[in-house]
């Protein structure tokens, strides 16, 4: 077994929604382990003057982007559809991942999310919409939704974001072996070997 990989996400992130497709697969295969860990880019994008994405603060880039965002889903076979709003606030799905990123449904919950966002085009800040991908995932919402909005589960969030600003990180999908940073759903396959000659 290879040394594990920890995988940063943000929902409102394009890239991410592909890495989180493939990324248990991919780790499987390579016989890595593999953690899940959410975060949120607002702050790491207000302490570098952005207030909004850089996908929107550059429209050159935006346009790029999405095409090739789209592209991308295309070659994997992941269903895509333009979000009519974003970036979208991810912040309660984000809450209810990270709280639960250890059990055996959290992957699946993640990737319902993702699917609401950008295949389905729904409002992941609504407590129904990320109900709903709870369920999807075969747990109670209204027990898993009411266990995200404690104090503790806010902290915990709070303090994970805080550690991927410390690992230097400044955009997602991220990949971490240790203190080695792997940026971006095409570095994936290089985080895990290294990954796997770092075990």
């Amino acid at each position: 077994m290879g040394a594990p990989v920890e995988f940063w996400f943000e929902f409102a992130s394009t890239y991410s929604y592909p890495a989180a497709e493939r990324v248990e697969a991919a780790a499987a295969s390579a016989g890595v382990a593999l953690a899940w860990r959410p975060f949120l880019l607002g702050p790491i994008f207000r302490a570098q003057g952005w207030n909004d994405s850089p996908f929107n603060l550059y429209p050159a880039k935006g346009r790029y982007m999405w095409r090739d965002l789209e592209r991308t889903c295309d070659a994997l076979g992941v269903p895509f559809r333009r979000p009519s709003a974003f970036p979208r606030n991810g912040l309660l799905a984000a809450r209810v991942a990270c709280r639960f990123a250890d059990e055996p449904w959290c992957p699946a919950f993640v990737r319902a999310v993702y699917r609401a966002n950008f295949a389905d085009d729904r409002d992941i800040a609504d407590p129904a919409v990320v109900g709903a991908c709870l369920e999807a995932a075969g747990q109670p919402a209204a027990e898993r939704l009411a266990t995200a909005g404690e104090d503790a589960s806010k902290a915990l969030l709070r303090a994970q974001s805080e550690r991927a600003a410390a690992l230097g990180l400044f955009g997602a999908p991220s990949f971490t072996v240790g203190d080695e940073l792997f940026w971006g759903n095409d570095r994936l396959e290089a985080a895990l070997a290294f990954a796997r000659r770092a075990g």
